[in-house]
């Protein structure tokens, strides 16, 4: 049964894989083609009613439409992977404010104030999955902690998809339950040439899973970190303001357009250009801007992007299913060794 059960998931990942690769030859052409237009940039920041601002962002200088396809790698999660999934909703009548920002929430956690970088590696689901967590272990057991994206890209395997080339994040978070995950600190996420993301050449194939820390004198299973926890948020507006109010920053999965890559500021609401992929990022809070509700979001294209790496995108009407696909957890204690008078990490005995 297992072993059936494991050939059945190989062929899942290897579909989505090769629905993913086929989206991306599906236009050989155009995939040649810049990413950034100046007439998308003109056209939308005439737009009367588009409520946001494009540029030409530094992030995609030299990218060409193939290259930025890769970096959007959420695949299709199939039916049976959310089967036995929770699904979260609130009860009515929370006082909510009506903004509300991670950052200032929580100032004394460090990643819930860091734009990250995932280099021309597809892997967003991974990046708004570590960040996520990492954001929780500080809310909810006061230690600042860096996890690993390159630990879950590279070991996590068909469970979650295929690494560079796509994965699922509901999965990603059900990993963190059964695995865990390694400190940044352990297995960074940079190359032995030391640069600071896999992007620094195009299309940078999937990590090898070495589990042994850059540090020989830290142990890899020390070293691990785990979710006690995995759900989906409902999908009403609510629900997900009570989720980030109460336990912090979720990932949220999205549909990206063209025009998406030439965002600067304002709210986003989709305008012009073909389909792209699927986008797993961070949302840290929400608010209002020239009367449009607006989700607060952390992108993982480095501070170049967008407003210093984050963007708003419109609340409420589910703009580009921005609010139908919200995963999270709950961080736990296991392997987990504070220090009390630094309000960081120890070290887990051997």
């Amino acid at each position: 049964m297992t072993s059936r059960l494991l050939f059945c998931l190989t062929v899942l990942v290897a579909m989505a894989a090769t629905l993913q690769a086929s989206l991306l030859e599906s236009f050989p052409a155009k995939n040649q083609d810049r990413i950034l237009k100046e007439p998308i940039v003109e056209e939308i920041n005439r737009h009367p009613n588009a409520g946001w601002k494009a540029g030409m962002n530094s992030r995609f200088s030299n990218h060409t439409v193939g290259q930025f396809k890769r970096l959007l790698g959420v695949l299709p999660t199939p039916r049976n992977f959310l089967e036995n999934v929770p699904v979260i909703t609130y009860p009515k009548g929370m006082n909510l404010p009506k903004q509300f920002d991670a950052r200032e929430a929580w100032p004394q956690c460090t990643s819930v104030q860091t734009i990250l970088d995932q280099g021309h590696c597809g892997s967003c689901w991974a990046f708004g999955a570590v960040e996520a967590l990492s954001d929780r272990f500080c809310i909810h057991h006061k230690v600042n902690v860096t996890l690993s994206e390159n630990d879950l890209v590279a070991c996590c395997g068909f469970m979650c998809g295929d690494g560079c080339d796509g994965g699922y994040p509901i999965s990603a978070w059900q990993y963190f339950i059964s695995t865990g995950v390694v400190t940044a600190e352990c297995d960074p996420y940079f190359d032995d040439a030391g640069c600071q993301h896999p992007g620094c050449e195009p299309l940078y194939p999937t990590p090898q899973c070495v589990k042994q820390c850059k540090d020989e004198n830290q142990k890899w299973g020390n070293s691990k970190r785990f979710s006690a926890t995995a759900y989906r948020i409902s999908s009403k507006p609510y629900d997900i303001m009570a989720e980030v109010y109460t336990n912090g920053p979720v990932e949220v999965s999205f549909s990206v357009y063209e025009d998406f890559a030439h965002y600067k500021s304002g709210v986003y609401k989709y305008t012009k250009g073909d389909y792209m992929g699927g986008h797993a990022v961070k949302l840290v809070g929400w608010g209002t801007e020239d009367g449009t509700d607006y989700w607060l979001v952390a992108n993982s294209w480095n501070t170049a992007w967008g407003e210093d790496g984050y963007f708003k995108i419109a609340r409420g009407s589910n703009e580009c299913g921005i609010e139908g696909d919200v995963v999270a957890g709950m961080p736990s204690t296991k392997n987990l060794v504070m220090d009390p008078a630094a309000g960081t990490e120890g070290h887990a005995s051997s």
